[in-house]
């Protein structure tokens, strides 16, 4: 007969088992695979804590490294590069699906830098980035896309959104970062109404992410 002390044992050994099978059976390769997973992690660690400019955060990274490859993603868009924390992450993504990543940065620095790092990182081949004004740009790219990274001017998110939403395939998502951001409500606010209200989104908020991530899925 089982004692309550064997059943909390029971139970605790079940809770660490199924912790280690969710952490084994993650998409995020934490030993390297191939000799450009090598070159990538350990540029990620070099850098782990060197990225300014409101780039993502590495949680954030992983989080769209993981989606990419679960939805086997190929053509994606990222708006507003920074210094190209979320563009090795969703490119690294990239090279195993077979696809490419279009970003687009309109400070010259920025852009320079995330050239730079992105040669580091060994992710040239699998990035075309693009020294723009995304208002200008964005609209004339022609698609069509299946995943889109929205990290840009906040008050032009749902004009971003209109001009890309026709591009994106059926099934392709777009997901825009800091929607929990309060310094940018007004812009923030409507754009989350309009998400929300369209028929052919399906849309979440990503929980894990502190800054929040919305994800919306085109359904037709």
């Amino acid at each position: 007969m089982k004692t309550k002390r064997d059943l909390r044992h029971f139970t605790s050994f079940m809770i660490l088992f199924a912790f280690m099978v969710l952490a084994a059976s993650s998409s995020f390769p934490q030993d390297p695979q191939t000799d450009l997973d090598k070159k990538v992690l350990d540029f990620l660690q070099t850098h782990k804590y060197q990225w300014r400019y409101e780039n993502i955060s590495e949680e954030d990274g992983k989080f769209l490294y993981n989606l990419i490859l679960e939805k086997d993603y190929k053509n994606a868009l990222d708006i507003g590069t920074s210094t190209g924390h979320s563009a090795i992450w969703i490119a690294w993504a990239l090279s195993k699906t077979g696809g490419k990543l279009t970003t687009i940065e309109i400070d010259e620095g920025r852009h320079q830098k995330a050239m730079l790092n992105f040669e580091r990182a060994g992710l040239t081949d699998y990035i075309d980035a693009r020294l723009a004004d995304a208002h200008d740009l964005v609209p004339q790219l022609e698609g069509p896309f299946d995943f889109v990274f929205l990290d840009a001017d906040k008050n032009w998110y749902v004009n971003y959104l209109n001009h890309v939403l026709p591009k994106l395939k059926v099934g392709g998502c777009f997901a825009a970062h800091n929607v929990r951001n309060l310094r940018y409500m007004r812009g923030i606010r409507e754009f989350l109404e309009l998400i929300q209200s369209l028929p052919e989104l399906e849309t979440t908020i990503d929980e894990t992410s502190s800054m929040g991530i919305s994800l919306s899925y085109k359904k037709k």
